[in-house]
């Protein structure tokens, strides 16, 4: 859902790139997972609030320095699954794309989708297969089908590009 990008000020609090759509739309709750490589660890946001585009001004309970701020840069933030509020069709969270098998129109496979990056323009997914492809996430230009119950997308992409 986002990333802590670096610390801010001296007294605990952190810079949040928020990935989510309104970028403030993390600020609606007040527990959070954070951390990286796997562990992660429960925080209750203190304060918070948006501090234009997509950067999110945070201090967590127990953070109240520089120095533990500056602890955790660099981590990923997530909320459980079950916090989230359901889509509507034919909308998804990047979770739900990390992991599918990608084809293309042939049934050629390219890969599967290792993470999303957020260009401003477009998401691009990141395909790895035997090697990595930079695809972009557009509907339906080119992602041509999503069927997350056999864990699939079908591209309109070239494996030679």
């Amino acid at each position: 859902m986002a990333r802590v990008s670096a610390p801010f000020g001296i007294k605990g609090w952190v810079k949040v790139h928020s990935y989510a759509e309104p970028p403030g739309m993390l600020l609606d709750y007040l527990t959070w997972q954070v951390g990286s490589e796997g562990k992660w660890r429960e925080r209750r946001v203190a304060e918070a609030r948006e501090h234009g585009g997509p950067i999110l001004l945070v201090r967590f309970e127990g953070i109240g320095d520089r120095d533990q701020a500056d602890a955790l840069r660099g981590s990923e933030v997530a909320l459980p699954r079950q916090a989230l509020e359901s889509l509507p069709e034919g909308e998804y969270y990047w979770a739900d794309l990390i992991g599918l098998h990608v084809v293309g129109e042939d049934g050629k496979p390219l890969g599967t989708i290792e993470r999303m990056i957020e260009t401003g323009a477009n998401d691009v997914m990141v395909v790895r297969g035997e090697r990595e492809r930079l695809i972009p996430f557009l509907r339906p230009d080119v992602v041509r089908e999503i069927d997350l119950s056999a864990g699939r997308m079908q591209v309109d992409w070239d494996a030679d590009f």
